[in-house]
């Protein structure tokens, strides 16, 4: 008698989009986006609209992202809690692509602005740009996840970058802020519908 033996099947588990909370990560970076973003774009121009300190609209920016940020790396780091190394191995790479996104970023920028001479190109590139590298992150992090949110508000954020630099600096700021924190705002509101139905 011939007896087969059969290797058990070995499974790897994933960082699943129903572990993650993104809903204060979204809304924080809303806030970046139509506070920073959109001060920005009200005190520039040759006629600015609001007559307060440029400043001002760029700290709301960075603390949108700064808490944004920390929401994300909260709710990701929570996610992986059982999970084994080589199980949250993706998650990790995934999130050296942020410093290497921007890092690319600030040299791409950079090297254009050296070699232009229009003052206000980094004006108009660093917003587009930071919401291209965001949105194909997203993308990749929404495969990588099954969350099809998430994936869905990325290809948003990538095609809304490339679009917003067709128009001139200040409307292409002000669009981005407006369509971009309203795009965050849509996808926390699907997020918190979506987890409600699980309940």
């Amino acid at each position: 008698m011939l007896t087969t033996l059969t290797a058990p099947a070995t499974t790897h588990r994933t960082v699943a989009a129903s572990n993650i909370d993104n809903r204060p990560a979204y809304l924080a970076f809303a806030a970046s986006y139509l506070l920073g973003h959109g001060g920005t774009a009200l005190t520039i121009g040759a006629k600015p609209v609001l007559g307060i300190p440029p400043w001002i609209p760029v700290i709301a920016l960075v603390a949108g992202i700064l808490g944004g940020t920390a929401f994300a790396i909260i709710a990701a780091t929570r996610a992986q809690h059982g999970l084994t190394a080589f199980e949250a191995r993706p998650a990790k790479l995934l999130g050296l692509a942020w410093i290497t996104g921007f890092t690319g970023l600030f040299f791409a920028i950079t090297g254009l602005s050296a070699n232009s001479i229009d003052p206000s190109l980094q004006s108009a590139l660093w917003p587009a740009g930071s919401a291209l590298v965001v949105g194909l992150i997203s993308i990749a992090e929404g495969a990588a996840r099954r969350d099809t949110i998430h994936y869905v508000l990325g290809t948003f954020l990538v095609l809304l970058a490339g679009a917003t630099l067709l128009l001139p600096a200040p409307a292409s700021i002000g669009v981005l802020a407006v369509l971009g924190g309203s795009g965050y705002v849509v996808a926390a509101l699907q997020v918190n519908r979506t987890r409600q139905i699980r309940l």
